[in-house]
């Protein structure tokens, strides 16, 4: 059994909405939730209509799909206005969607620079802005922001990445505070080194993914799934009296405290 396996009564028929659910740990966070009996709605830039189908087949609960860019802010609260209006008030955000393209800082252009953080943060803060209202008004709500392990270990030739991720945690922090009193809890999670179809293909050679499982406490490779249980503990109330927080979920490579 692993904390996927867990279930959160209180999360059955949550309004829940997930970006970058098509695929990856937001694919599988989105599946998590379906499994808890939420009402699921997941924003992706990817064509994910086979997705919602294999989910719905392995789950008996079908996401509301909607295609989109996080980067286009009104499309994004657009979407959102959706969720709201086909599974009511969203009363849980996980802002997950995140671009971890190497680069050289050296060679980095403003740009390029722009480009990162225009995918991997402002679509946080204005996502949370956006359903901040709705949960207040159903009487509180619960926003996890992916962050990432990477910022907390320096990871080189990701320094844009890095600083997204950084910033990410303290916002979380700054809203948690700002918005505790209307009943919205914010929090984060730092994954570690997740072996996703994207990172197996794209940078997961088999000396670097050796040498990062020799730097864990724990020996098994991390996946999707591993991530699932904690974010479905942080938007339960089995959390309630828990926000301003990250979750470190890196098989114990990072050291915080």
């Amino acid at each position: 059994m692993t904390g996927a396996d867990a279930i959160h009564p209180d999360l059955k028929e949550a309004s829940v909405f997930v970006t970058g659910g098509a695929s990856g740990i937001g694919a599988a966070l989105v599946e998590g939730f379906l499994r808890q009996g939420a009402r699921v709605a997941f924003y992706d830039r990817a064509d994910a209509s086979a997705t919602v189908e294999e989910m719905e087949a392995r789950t008996g609960n079908r996401p509301l799909f909607l295609q989109g860019d996080v980067t286009d802010t009104p499309a994004l609260m657009a979407a959102i206005d959706t969720a709201a209006t086909t599974h009511g008030p969203v009363t849980v955000l996980v802002s997950n969607a995140a671009d971890d393209t190497r680069h050289d800082a050296q060679a980095l252009t403003e740009a390029e620079w722009d480009a990162c953080l225009a995918v991997n943060l402002k679509p946080y803060f204005f996502a949370a802005q956006k359903v901040a209202p709705m949960m207040e008004a159903a009487g509180g709500g619960a926003i996890v922001n992916m962050s990432s392990g990477s910022y907390l270990m320096g990871v080189p030739r990701l320094s844009a990445y890095v600083a997204s991720n950084a910033a990410i945690m303290g916002m979380t922090r700054s809203l948690a505070r700002e918005w505790g009193g209307r009943g919205i809890r914010v929090n984060a999670v730092a994954p570690g080194w997740v072996m996703t179809e994207r990172q197996k293909t794209l940078w997961a050679t088999p000396e670097g993914v050796e040498k990062h499982r020799q730097s864990q406490c724990l020996p098994e490779l991390m996946h999707p799934e591993d991530l699932v249980g904690g974010v479905l503990f942080l938007t339960s109330n089995a959390a309630r009296m828990m926000t301003s927080q990250m979750l470190v979920i890196d098989a114990g490579v990072s050291v915080t405290g």
